[in-house]
């Protein structure tokens, strides 16, 4: 049987606008590059591999899932494959550099995306 907090946050994920799944996903990928850094500062270089592989995956899922109609989602790819490509910089390395360069980018990022997720809930609101 599943646990009261496992089942809430699975109901969480389930009832998520894709603003706020996109939201999740930056903060988990942030934390995730955060993590590995810790990592790479303590010489735990299993624990950085395992971080970075996991932020990896998210900057990867945010790119095979973008809708190719649309004009800005090829930026949008060419940043997510820049910031994977820094990614394997920093773990390949083993230098936090390339992960430090790229953590604003993906703060102003996300910032972007929240911006332009409460605009389309406003709007939405309008025209209910």
């Amino acid at each position: 049987m599943q646990n009261p907090y496992e089942k809430y946050k699975e109901q969480s994920v389930m009832t998520m606008t894709g603003g706020d799944m996109i939201n999740l996903l930056f903060e988990t990928a942030v934390k995730r590059l955060n993590e590995g850094l810790k990592f790479l500062e303590q010489k735990d270089f299993e624990g950085s591999n395992i971080a970075f592989q996991k932020a990896q995956s998210i900057f990867t899922h945010l790119d095979v899932t973008l809708d190719d109609k649309y004009e800005i989602s090829k930026n949008l790819s060419a940043l997510y494959e820049f910031f994977n490509y820094k990614i394997v910089q920093a773990n390949m390395k083993k230098d936090p550099q390339p992960v430090e360069e790229i953590l604003p980018l993906i703060g102003e990022l996300q910032e972007s995306f929240q911006q332009a997720d409460k605009q389309a809930r406003i709007m939405r609101s309008q025209v209910s």
